[in-house]
């Protein structure tokens, strides 16, 4: 009997996100008091040089991994499923040895150059390991996706998240740290702790699984012919996630060098990065945990009715999920707008965010839609549209940022701007093409 298991699956993910996004920023809090402001920014600058090369390493696994499952699960092709994880690791262990050996060795050159802050070389040889472990945890994370089985995955997040306070707490009070330099790596060194942690249990869970089906001998795929059917599905998206990502680090690292062009002292640029991107905008999208955890089982479940040729069901759930957007954003808009400086100081015990986190506020309606709308578009087969759009935006957001925030009267409220415009161009672009392969009516 076929059966929608996308509200099931959706509700799971949900709760646990909640529960996982509540630690992620209590985890914030905490590391807001050890590092401040400035070290805030400085977490910041060097979380898109780690974001750009996990998606090079493993971009777009976790969707291919899950499609693949999915196809092989349904018919009790278990060899096979088999075989497209262990493959699919093996050639993730090796490329991701490649990167990684790259980064350290130009950690240096990255952190004085790229980063333009010498304080952060040591923190960008410590996420090294982490970027080896998240891309083994993806293929897992995949696997058990795609078998529908989120609650593992879910579960593991949230203890991993967990795990990640007390390891920051005890670092920093072992070792008595000091300085934005130590913290900031303390931060990292507690991140490639916590996907150490989450890989060993994602495989301890699949070994267990795993031995619980029989594998069928009558019939296997080449191994090679595996891994292309995998990476067939993931370079796109791996294309698309490093290209996008990459022009949104150079982004990210033109902030504070357009800041201090406009008069601004590097410290304090530091300090309004911190106290805008990485405290305000934690705040105003936190909702986004929900349509993370939808988007997630939205993908393999537009496929799954696109391939039975049930539009009627594609364009229903694509409508569903667009009102959810768009009331997650109003309401969360309405909230920051009411009481900014209660959410900075019940949070963050600070009283100069409250503006930033009005200002923030005005990004999440039109924002939230589109980044659903993103993930409607990989549901339904368009990745090379995704692709193409997620470019354009990624330019103009880099072209806005350079041009705003250099003006000294609009500085780092330059990234807002930014950020509701581009979204509004994104959703514009991936509305046009959902609506022209006729899946979504508003009438």
């Amino acid at each position: 009997m076929k059966r929608d298991r996308f509200l099931k699956s959706s509700l799971i993910l949900i709760c646990s996100n909640l529960i996982t996004s509540i630690f992620a920023f209590i985890f914030s809090i905490i590391l807001s008091r050890y590092l401040g402001a400035e070290g805030m920014g400085l977490y910041d600058l060097i979380m898109p040089i780690y974001d750009l090369f996990i998606c090079l390493i493993c971009g777009g696994m976790v969707t291919s991994i899950s499609k693949a499952s999915a196809v092989y699960f349904g018919k009790d092709d278990f060899s096979n499923l088999d075989g497209s994880i262990s493959v699919s690791l093996l050639f993730d262990s090796v490329w991701s040895l490649i990167i990684i050996c790259f980064v350290f060795v130009n950690a240096k050159y990255i952190g004085m150059n790229i980063i333009d802050d010498i304080r952060a070389v040591h923190a960008i040889q410590v996420i090294c390991p982490a970027m080896f472990f998240i891309a083994l945890s993806c293929i897992f994370k995949g696997y058990f996706y795609g078998t529908s089985d989120v609650k593992i995955p879910a579960l593991i997040d949230v203890v991993e998240k967990f795990l990640r306070i007390i390891i920051i707490t005890n670092i920093v009070s072992a070792f008595t740290l000091k300085g934005v330099n130590k913290t900031v790596t303390a931060a990292y060194l507690t991140l490639a702790f916590g996907e150490l942690i989450s890989l060993v249990t994602l495989y301890f869970f699949y070994r267990l699984k795993r031995g619980k089906y029989l594998k069928s001998l009558d019939y296997n795929v080449d191994k090679f012919q595996l891994l292309f059917n995998v990476l067939i599905v993931s370079f796109p998206l791996c294309l698309n996630g490093f290209l996008s990502t990459g022009i949104s680090a150079v982004s990210g690292l033109t902030i504070p060098r357009r800041l201090v062009s406009s008069g601004i002292d590097y410290n304090l640029a530091l300090s309004m990065i911190g106290r805008f991107k990485a405290m305000a905008f934690s705040i105003v999208f936190f909702p986004t945990t929900i349509l993370n955890s939808i988007s997630i089982v939205l993908i393999p479940d537009l496929s799954e009715k696109i391939s039975s040729r049930d539009y009627f069901a594609v364009e229903n759930r694509i409508s569903q999920v667009l009102k959810v957007s768009i009331i997650l954003g109003i309401i969360t808009m309405v909230v920051c707008l009411c009481i900014p400086d209660y959410l900075g100081q019940l949070f963050y015990k600070r009283n100069d965010i409250g503006n930033y986190i009005k200002f923030a506020s005005l990004c999440a309606p039109i924002s939230f839609v589109s980044a659903a709308s993103f993930s409607i578009l990989n549901g339904i087969g368009k990745q090379n549209i995704l692709l193409r759009n997620s470019l354009i935006v990624s330019v103009e957001e880099l072209i806005l940022i350079y041009l705003l925030t250099g003006i000294r009267s609009i500085n780092i409220y330059g990234c807002g701007i930014s950020l509701i415009l581009t979204s509004l161009t994104s959703l514009i672009l991936n509305m046009h093409e959902i609506k022209k392969e006729g899946f979504y009516n508003p009438l």
